[in-house]
């Protein structure tokens, strides 16, 4: 699989972010998984306003663990996903063809982190998100909520993506 288009190909919302950084993509993607959920006071508040609470582990496992599924990983590509009944009830698909069969009506949601090389042990590695409402009343009661999250789930993402460049600043490199 080559990522979140893959999975979600239709979408009524995309929210996608990048960052170049100096390693290799598979070391790019890895320490982007590695990298703490919470990697600064502004994600914190924001996780805490949101009610996530204060979650202390990594990136990859923070989605592994918390109602999404796992639906690709790679050494470059990290595809995770979750469905939503009409009016927000989380819904937990137990393997790739449930989640693919979801419907007729909620939300399916697929994002991924990607590392793709760019050039001289530099890589682009981004975060996308999409969002397919399956019916009229959910992409109504979704674009709702998305007028107000919108923004601030962009911004933990550009921090995320900020955190992971640091991090690959100051991961050594083999040479």
């Amino acid at each position: 699989m080559a990522g979140v288009a893959d999975w979600l190909p239709r979408f009524d919302v995309r929210e996608r972010h990048q960052r170049v950084v100096p390693l290799e993509p598979e070391e790019a993607l890895a320490v982007a998984l590695e990298t703490p959920v919470l990697p600064d006071p502004l994600v914190r508040l924001l996780f805490r306003l949101r009610s996530f609470g204060s979650p202390t582990e990594s990136i990859g496992a923070y989605f592994a663990h918390h109602g999404f599924l796992v639906l690709d990983s790679t050494p470059t590509v990290f595809v995770f996903g979750m469905a939503l009944r009409p009016g927000g009830q989380p819904r937990r698909a137990v393997d790739v063809t449930s989640w693919r069969a979801w419907g007729p009506t909620g939300i399916q949601i697929a994002a991924d982190f990607e590392s793709v090389a760019i050039a001289d042990g530099q890589s682009r590695i981004s975060t996308e998100t999409r969002v397919l409402a399956l019916d009229g009343k959910s992409r109504l009661a979704f674009r709702i909520y998305w007028l107000a999250i919108g923004p601030f789930s962009a911004l933990i993402r550009r921090r995320w993506l900020r955190a992971i460049a640091a991090r690959s600043s100051a991961t050594p490199r083999d040479g």
